[in-house]
């Protein structure tokens, strides 16, 4: 329901350099062969197989040298029945040779070869569009732009690139309660430390992130809410998102005038969660208590965020694993989901539940998030689920 209300945001072009961990936007093909030419894999002698043919161990053939190509050096040089040229790794292929012996079977006495070994046709050449063939698709349009694919568009000849624009997100914490780390911490009050671990996120998939706290006064939020839709792409909530009488998140909202999607699911921890637009920019709200928060960004705002900047395959990576004991949800009509840590032993790979009874140090230590759906509530000890990695 989330994802179906939001587009990649404008497109943009970046350098390369500036690329991994971007979207692609549009499919990218080859501009050039690489490499340009035939090219040698190895320093050794460029020859013609059939001059080979009848080197063994005992009857080295020898051949005359003629010449010499280095690594990206022009060369006109033809290798005739009975030559051969010298060529270091990368250098271009003479005309008429068809394979490069390698100097480990090579015995050079003056200008003279003697190849020890025979070379079949190809041996130790790499093909012109070996690696990139010009006109050939490199990357789709919705692609994430990984360290080996940014080489990959080098050699194929690109310097810049299109791609999805990354959401600037501003995240706004509320209570009066709520005190930024840094201040001193009256009595009763608690540091904004939701404020920092989805600041934390945000940033970690490479988002501009502005962060405000605001108390519990409607004007103050209302005035916060309006200036965020204008300076950001998306805006997300922190605390007040129930209704008790100082949870004035909605309420402000209603009076904005926003669309809501939806608001209260059935999720745990994170139920109050909710989603909706005001002027067109998404905003996600997100309850106070931490495991919540959390939890609700994760499943719900995360996967928005990341749907704004083009990503397909919006939210957390999962990777199949072994329960090792018995993982409960606490009521059968939602989908419950337990945090829990990674251990890799006998070639397997096995999720333990968390079951501290501080919530901040077991969202802290915690490695990968299982799920119990709606309809069930215990899965048992030893069965594969599929798990998302934090």
């Amino acid at each position: 329901m989330t994802l179906d209300r939001l587009e990649p945001l404008a497109p943009e072009t970046v350098s390369l350099e500036e690329s991994v961990g971007r979207v692609t936007a549009d499919p990218i093909a080859a501009r050039v062969d690489s490499p340009s030419v035939d090219a040698s894999l190895k320093d050794g002698f460029a020859v013609r197989s059939a001059d080979l043919a009848q080197v063994d161990a005992g009857r080295p053939v020898s051949l005359k040298i003629i010449g010499q190509v280095a690594a990206g050096a022009s060369s006109d040089q033809t290798v005739q029945p009975g030559t051969a040229v010298r060529v270091l790794t990368g250098a271009r292929i003479p005309t008429q040779a068809d394979a490069v012996l390698s100097e480990e079977y090579a015995e050079v006495l003056g200008d003279r070869l003697l190849a020890r070994k025979g070379a079949e046709p190809g041996r130790n050449i790499l093909p012109r569009g070996s690696d990139v063939r010009l006109g050939k698709l490199i990357l789709p349009a919705g692609e994430l732009i990984s360290p080996g694919q940014a080489g990959l568009l080098a050699a194929a000849g690109h310097d810049k690139v299109s791609v999805f624009r990354r959401p600037a997100v501003s995240i706004i914490a509320t209570g009066d309660e709520v005190v930024v780390p840094g201040k001193p911490l009256g009595e009763g009050k608690l540091y904004a430390s939701n404020l920092i671990t989805l600041n934390a996120w945000c940033r970690r998939y490479g988002m501009q992130v502005r962060l405000a706290v605001v108390k519990d006064d409607a004007r103050a939020l209302e005035e916060a809410l309006a200036q965020a839709v204008v300076l950001s792409d998306s805006v997300i909530t922190s605390g007040g998102a129930w209704t008790g009488d100082r949870d004035m998140v909605v309420k402000t909202l209603d009076r904005m005038g926003w669309q809501q999607v939806f608001h209260r699911i059935r999720i745990g921890p994170g139920k109050a969660v909710g989603f909706g637009l005001l002027h067109d920019k998404a905003v996600f709200i997100l309850p106070g208590g931490p495991p919540s928060n959390l939890m609700g960004f994760l499943q719900i705002a995360l996967p928005g965020l990341l749907r704004l900047g083009g990503h397909r395959r919006a939210g957390l990576p999962t990777i199949l694993v072994e329960l090792a004991q018995d993982v409960t949800g606490r009521y059968a009509d939602w989908t419950q989901f337990v945090y829990g840590v990674i251990e890799n032993k006998d070639h397997k790979t096995r999720f333990h539940a968390i079951k501290r009874t501080s919530r901040l140090q077991s969202m802290a230590e915690a490695q990968a998030i299982v799920m119990v759906p709606e309809g069930e509530t215990c899965l048992p000890a030893g069965k594969m689920v599929r798990a998302q990695r934090l």
